[in-house]
């Protein structure tokens, strides 16, 4: 089984930290009461934690059965990601907020909720490290 190395501790530390940010920047633009300020200081924080983690994944390599050059499907995220960030500012750019939020919510679906469920599946690490 791999170890902690450095490049995976700081994946691990940006995808966690992504899942956690992502409410927080959603919560802050509910309801009647909203909080622009705190909605794009969490937001930044939590797209600085989806490209460090999506960039950090371009270096680990799979070691599972089913992979190419030791990219698993998973690793078909990062392009997703990436696109997904730089689309979501587009649409915010065009002032268009409802693709903005659309684009936003999918990744973090996507990339945080869909992802991190398969990353602990039997034989990947997470499952190992949490479940032993």
């Amino acid at each position: 089984m791999t170890s902690l190395t450095p490049l995976l501790a700081i994946h691990v530390t940006a995808a966690l930290s992504a899942v956690v940010l992502g409410p927080f920047a959603l919560w802050a633009r509910l309801g009647m009461t909203q909080h622009p300020k705190l909605h794009r200081a969490f937001g930044y924080a939590w797209v600085t934690m989806m490209i460090l983690a999506a960039s950090t994944a371009l270096f680990l390599r799979s070691t599972l059965s089913f992979q190419m050059g030791g990219f698993s499907p998973i690793h078909l995220l990062i392009p997703v990601t990436l696109f997904s960030i730089f689309g979501a500012f587009w649409y915010l750019a065009k002032g268009n907020i409802r693709m903005h939020k659309k684009t936003m919510l999918n990744l973090y679906f996507w990339a945080c909720i869909f992802t991190g469920a398969m990353t602990l599946l039997p034989g990947r690490l997470m499952n190992h490290w949490v479940f032993g």
